[in-house]
Protein backbone atom coordinates (compact mmCIF):
# COMPACT_ATOMS: atom_id res chain seq x y z
CA UNK A 1 0.00 0.00 0.00
CA UNK A 2 2.89 2.33 0.56
CA UNK A 3 5.02 1.85 -2.49
CA UNK A 4 3.37 4.33 -4.44
CA UNK A 5 3.70 6.89 -2.42
CA UNK A 6 6.81 6.06 -1.66
CA UNK A 7 7.80 5.77 -5.44
CA UNK A 8 6.41 9.06 -6.24
CA UNK A 9 8.61 10.59 -3.44
CA UNK A 10 11.59 9.38 -5.14
CA UNK A 11 10.87 10.58 -8.57
CA UNK A 12 10.11 14.17 -7.48
CA UNK A 13 13.36 14.27 -5.83
CA UNK A 14 15.07 13.19 -8.58
CA UNK A 15 13.33 15.77 -10.59
CA UNK A 16 14.02 18.77 -7.78
CA UNK A 17 17.75 17.29 -8.36
CA UNK A 18 18.09 17.75 -12.05
CA UNK A 19 16.86 21.14 -11.65
CA UNK A 20 19.97 21.95 -9.46
CA UNK A 21 22.77 24.65 -10.22
CA UNK A 22 25.05 21.61 -9.11
CA UNK A 23 23.28 18.79 -10.76
CA UNK A 24 25.46 16.54 -13.11
CA UNK A 25 24.87 17.61 -16.59
CA UNK A 26 25.37 15.66 -19.83
CA UNK A 27 28.51 18.08 -21.61
CA UNK A 28 30.06 15.78 -23.81
CA UNK A 29 29.90 16.54 -27.53
CA UNK A 30 31.43 14.85 -31.23
CA UNK A 31 35.02 15.33 -31.45
CA UNK A 32 36.35 16.96 -34.11
CA UNK A 33 37.42 14.23 -36.57
CA UNK A 34 40.57 16.19 -38.48
CA UNK A 35 44.00 15.61 -36.83
CA UNK A 36 47.02 18.53 -36.82
CA UNK A 37 50.73 17.98 -35.05
CA UNK A 38 53.65 20.58 -34.74
CA UNK A 39 56.89 20.69 -34.96
CA UNK A 40 59.64 23.54 -34.48
CA UNK A 41 61.90 22.88 -36.75
CA UNK A 42 63.06 26.32 -37.34
CA UNK A 43 66.79 26.59 -36.75
CA UNK A 44 67.37 29.17 -33.64
CA UNK A 45 63.98 29.07 -33.11
CA UNK A 46 62.78 30.02 -29.26
CA UNK A 47 60.67 27.73 -27.71
CA UNK A 48 56.59 28.33 -28.59
CA UNK A 49 53.27 27.14 -27.90
CA UNK A 50 51.31 26.53 -30.96
CA UNK A 51 47.81 27.97 -31.33
CA UNK A 52 45.06 27.44 -33.89
CA UNK A 53 43.45 30.98 -34.22
CA UNK A 54 43.13 31.54 -30.05
CA UNK A 55 42.98 28.14 -28.92
CA UNK A 56 46.33 27.06 -27.52
CA UNK A 57 46.80 23.85 -29.01
CA UNK A 58 50.64 22.75 -26.99
CA UNK A 59 51.58 23.81 -23.40
CA UNK A 60 53.83 21.91 -20.73
CA UNK A 61 53.38 22.32 -17.60
CA UNK A 62 55.66 22.36 -14.76
CA UNK A 63 55.97 20.23 -11.49
CA UNK A 64 54.27 23.42 -9.63
CA UNK A 65 51.34 22.77 -12.05
CA UNK A 66 51.83 26.34 -14.31
CA UNK A 67 52.52 26.44 -17.20
CA UNK A 68 56.09 25.98 -18.08
CA UNK A 69 58.06 29.27 -19.77
CA UNK A 70 60.05 26.60 -21.75
CA UNK A 71 58.00 25.10 -25.08
CA UNK A 72 58.43 23.20 -27.73
CA UNK A 73 61.80 23.66 -28.09
CA UNK A 74 63.98 23.71 -31.26
CA UNK A 75 63.75 19.60 -32.44
CA UNK A 76 60.77 18.97 -30.79
CA UNK A 77 57.13 18.32 -31.68
CA UNK A 78 53.98 19.33 -29.34
CA UNK A 79 51.61 17.24 -27.43
CA UNK A 80 54.70 14.50 -27.00
CA UNK A 81 54.26 13.80 -30.80
CA UNK A 82 50.83 13.09 -30.96
CA UNK A 83 47.97 14.64 -32.86
CA UNK A 84 45.77 17.02 -31.86
CA UNK A 85 42.01 17.09 -32.48
CA UNK A 86 40.67 20.41 -34.79
CA UNK A 87 37.84 21.28 -36.04
CA UNK A 88 37.91 21.50 -39.92
CA UNK A 89 38.04 25.11 -41.72
CA UNK A 90 40.08 27.88 -42.67
CA UNK A 91 42.55 28.46 -39.40
CA UNK A 92 45.17 30.82 -38.46
CA UNK A 93 48.33 28.68 -36.89
CA UNK A 94 50.86 30.30 -34.78
CA UNK A 95 53.86 29.50 -33.08
CA UNK A 96 54.06 32.08 -30.08
CA UNK A 97 56.82 32.64 -27.63
CA UNK A 98 56.61 30.86 -24.64
CA UNK A 99 59.65 32.55 -22.57
CA UNK A 100 58.33 35.49 -19.95
CA UNK A 101 59.96 38.06 -22.51
CA UNK A 102 58.00 38.63 -25.48
CA UNK A 103 55.63 35.98 -23.95
CA UNK A 104 53.01 34.71 -26.46
CA UNK A 105 54.49 36.94 -29.69
CA UNK A 106 53.63 35.15 -33.10
CA UNK A 107 57.10 34.03 -34.76
CA UNK A 108 55.67 32.18 -37.36
CA UNK A 109 51.72 32.44 -38.91
CA UNK A 110 49.85 30.40 -41.25
CA UNK A 111 46.28 30.56 -42.43
CA UNK A 112 45.05 27.46 -43.54
CA UNK A 113 41.87 25.52 -44.54
CA UNK A 114 41.76 21.92 -42.18
CA UNK A 115 39.33 19.43 -44.06
CA UNK A 116 37.66 17.14 -42.54
CA UNK A 117 38.73 13.81 -41.33
CA UNK A 118 42.35 14.74 -42.49
CA UNK A 119 45.66 14.70 -40.47
CA UNK A 120 48.22 17.65 -41.03
CA UNK A 121 51.31 18.55 -39.50
CA UNK A 122 52.61 21.77 -38.75
CA UNK A 123 56.25 22.46 -39.27
CA UNK A 124 58.11 25.65 -38.70
CA UNK A 125 61.10 25.77 -40.66
CA UNK A 126 64.22 27.61 -42.17
CA UNK A 127 66.07 30.01 -40.11
CA UNK A 128 64.78 32.38 -37.38
CA UNK A 129 65.31 35.84 -38.01
CA UNK A 130 66.38 37.69 -34.63
CA UNK A 131 65.45 41.04 -35.28
CA UNK A 132 62.09 40.83 -37.01
CA UNK A 133 61.61 37.70 -34.47
CA UNK A 134 60.35 35.73 -37.56
CA UNK A 135 60.90 31.84 -38.41
CA UNK A 136 59.13 30.43 -42.06
CA UNK A 137 56.09 27.83 -41.25
CA UNK A 138 54.15 25.29 -43.91
CA UNK A 139 51.94 22.73 -43.64
CA UNK A 140 51.59 19.59 -45.09
CA UNK A 141 49.07 16.98 -45.35
CA UNK A 142 49.74 13.79 -43.94
CA UNK A 143 47.33 11.00 -45.92
CA UNK A 144 47.80 8.08 -44.09
CA UNK A 145 47.03 4.53 -45.90
CA UNK A 146 43.45 3.83 -45.49
CA UNK A 147 43.99 0.29 -45.07
CA UNK A 148 47.47 -1.16 -42.94
CA UNK A 149 49.53 -3.96 -44.52
CA UNK A 150 50.64 -5.50 -41.37
CA UNK A 151 53.56 -7.20 -43.40
CA UNK A 152 54.90 -4.02 -44.24
CA UNK A 153 55.97 -0.44 -42.19
CA UNK A 154 55.07 2.91 -44.35
CA UNK A 155 57.40 5.51 -44.75
CA UNK A 156 58.26 9.26 -46.33
CA UNK A 157 60.10 12.19 -46.37
CA UNK A 158 59.47 15.89 -45.46
CA UNK A 159 61.90 18.60 -46.47
CA UNK A 160 62.20 21.24 -43.98
CA UNK A 161 65.60 22.58 -44.81
CA UNK A 162 65.34 25.95 -46.34
CA UNK A 163 69.05 26.32 -47.58
CA UNK A 164 69.34 22.65 -49.16
CA UNK A 165 68.37 21.69 -52.96
CA UNK A 166 65.45 19.14 -52.94
CA UNK A 167 66.26 15.91 -51.51
CA UNK A 168 65.75 12.25 -51.77
CA UNK A 169 65.22 10.02 -48.83
CA UNK A 170 66.88 6.05 -48.92
CA UNK A 171 66.60 3.31 -46.93
CA UNK A 172 69.40 0.90 -46.43
CA UNK A 173 69.00 -2.34 -45.23
CA UNK A 174 70.78 -4.80 -43.42
CA UNK A 175 71.66 -6.41 -46.60
CA UNK A 176 73.10 -3.80 -47.97
CA UNK A 177 70.12 -2.93 -50.61
CA UNK A 178 69.38 0.97 -51.03
CA UNK A 179 65.21 1.77 -51.76
CA UNK A 180 64.37 5.15 -52.76
CA UNK A 181 61.52 6.78 -50.29
CA UNK A 182 59.45 8.25 -53.46
CA UNK A 183 61.29 11.23 -55.52
CA UNK A 184 63.12 13.83 -54.98
CA UNK A 185 61.32 16.61 -52.36
CA UNK A 186 61.55 20.27 -52.60
CA UNK A 187 61.71 22.62 -48.84
CA UNK A 188 58.44 22.83 -47.98
CA UNK A 189 57.01 19.52 -49.45
CA UNK A 190 56.05 15.88 -48.52
CA UNK A 191 56.69 12.71 -50.41
CA UNK A 192 54.33 10.48 -50.46
CA UNK A 193 54.23 7.05 -47.60
CA UNK A 194 56.13 4.33 -49.13
CA UNK A 195 55.49 0.25 -47.85
CA UNK A 196 58.84 -1.32 -46.84
CA UNK A 197 59.83 -4.29 -45.07
CA UNK A 198 60.17 -4.05 -41.23
CA UNK A 199 63.47 -3.56 -39.74
CA UNK A 200 66.33 -1.75 -38.85
CA UNK A 201 67.57 0.57 -41.72
CA UNK A 202 70.65 3.06 -42.36
CA UNK A 203 68.57 6.93 -44.11
CA UNK A 204 70.89 8.46 -46.92
CA UNK A 205 69.33 12.02 -48.12
CA UNK A 206 71.10 13.22 -51.21
CA UNK A 207 70.73 15.71 -54.18
CA UNK A 208 69.44 14.54 -57.47
CA UNK A 209 71.57 13.39 -59.27
CA UNK A 210 74.53 12.95 -56.46
CA UNK A 211 75.78 9.93 -55.06
CA UNK A 212 77.18 11.65 -52.02
CA UNK A 213 75.08 11.21 -49.23
CA UNK A 214 73.84 14.95 -47.87
CA UNK A 215 72.66 13.86 -44.58
CA UNK A 216 72.82 10.39 -43.06
CA UNK A 217 71.13 8.21 -39.78
CA UNK A 218 72.25 5.18 -38.61
CA UNK A 219 70.23 2.35 -37.30
CA UNK A 220 66.07 3.44 -37.44
CA UNK A 221 64.25 0.54 -37.10
CA UNK A 222 60.99 0.85 -38.37
CA UNK A 223 58.24 -1.81 -37.37
CA UNK A 224 55.43 -3.77 -38.91
CA UNK A 225 52.13 -2.11 -39.57
CA UNK A 226 53.59 1.41 -37.78
CA UNK A 227 53.38 4.88 -40.02
CA UNK A 228 56.42 7.26 -40.08
CA UNK A 229 57.69 10.34 -41.24
CA UNK A 230 61.44 11.62 -41.71
CA UNK A 231 62.17 14.93 -42.05
CA UNK A 232 65.35 16.71 -42.79
CA UNK A 233 65.79 19.47 -40.64
CA UNK A 234 68.55 22.14 -39.70
CA UNK A 235 71.75 24.39 -41.56
CA UNK A 236 72.73 22.33 -44.69
CA UNK A 237 76.00 24.00 -44.51
CA UNK A 238 76.95 22.79 -40.69
CA UNK A 239 79.01 19.75 -41.06
CA UNK A 240 79.73 19.09 -37.35
CA UNK A 241 78.38 15.96 -36.24
CA UNK A 242 77.14 17.13 -32.94
CA UNK A 243 76.04 20.74 -33.63
CA UNK A 244 72.69 21.22 -32.37
CA UNK A 245 71.61 22.71 -35.82
CA UNK A 246 73.43 20.46 -38.10
CA UNK A 247 71.52 18.86 -40.59
CA UNK A 248 69.23 16.16 -39.15
CA UNK A 249 66.98 13.14 -40.12
CA UNK A 250 63.90 13.21 -37.87
CA UNK A 251 61.58 10.34 -37.30
CA UNK A 252 58.05 10.42 -35.64
CA UNK A 253 55.53 8.18 -35.82
CA UNK A 254 52.24 8.89 -36.97
CA UNK A 255 50.12 5.76 -36.55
Amino acid sequence: MNRLPSLAVLLCAAALASCEKNAVQEIAGTVAESRIKFFNFGVNAPGVNFYADETKMTAISSGTGVESTTGVTYGGVGAGGLYSAIEPGQHTITGRIAATTDKDKPISTLTTTIEDGKHYSFYQSGFYNTTTKTVDSFIVEDPLPPTIDFTVAYVRFVHAISNANPLTLYAVNASGQETAIGGPVAYKNAGAFVAIPNGVYQLRARYTGSSTNTITRADVGFSLSRVYTITARGDITVTSTTATNRPFLDNTINR
